[in-house]
């Protein structure tokens, strides 16, 4: 029996595109920091994954599209898309933690640290809040908001510190670390960034969202 043609979208790597081949796909993301690419098993399906963010295709299913989430046009109108969104993923309280900072238009990634081991989600949500913050300074874009869809996150950046219960120890010492150099930035750096609440139960998942649920 002839292997069924796929199609493979690269989000981010050398050059973004849609190929024919796992060769070619593999030449665009070979030697590319944090490559984003993914099969499909045709072309229109791999064409209206490239037209969308890929925060919405990865990690579902090959087989079949990904549930489009019904956003009304009237709560459209209330997104700046014009912004940063961020959002974190964990494999088991405490487990394997990452986060991630992507435009709130297009779902480009902008950053993304982890796996790490031994954190939660909700320190990983401050991580991605702080780190946002200081990207968005670095780059000189003071008013820019940042979207977050804990609110638990946005009170410990408010108190400038993770509220933790999660205990050190020598897996997750990079963590710890991580959250003081947070709290250190925090203390002595100021911003004007809106920190805004993601209406998930409105909009659907935020686009940072990791695609794991």
């Amino acid at each position: 029996m002839a292997k069924k043609k796929k199609f493979y979208v690269v989000w981010h790597g050398h050059e973004p595109g849609i190929y024919d081949s796992w060769p070619e796909c593999q030449r665009q993301i070979k030697g590319f920091p944090n490559a984003v690419y993914k099969s499909f098993t045709s072309l229109e399906e791999a064409q209206e994954a490239y037209g969308g963010p890929a925060a919405e295709f990865i990690g579902k299913s090959k087989s079949s599209k990904p549930a489009k989430k019904r956003v009304s046009e009237a709560a459209r109108q209330d997104i700046i898309w014009d912004s940063l969104s961020v959002d974190a993923a964990c494999s088991g309280n405490p487990g394997l933690m990452e986060y991630r900072g992507v435009h709130t238009a297009n779902g480009d990634e902008i950053f993304r640290i982890g796996p790490l081991r031994q954190g939660t989600n909700k320190i990983g949500e401050f991580l991605a809040l702080v780190h946002g913050l200081a990207y968005l300074q670095k780059i000189n874009q003071p008013n820019k908001p940042i979207y977050s869809d804990s609110v638990t996150a946005m009170g410990w950046v408010r108190r400038k510190k993770a509220n933790t219960t999660l205990k050190k120890n020598a897996a997750n010492a990079k963590i710890f670390e991580l959250m003081h150099r947070a709290s250190v930035w925090l203390k002595n750096n100021t911003y004007k960034n809106p920190i805004l609440k993601w209406q998930t139960e409105v909009w659907g998942e935020i686009p940072a969202d990791f695609g794991r649920k």
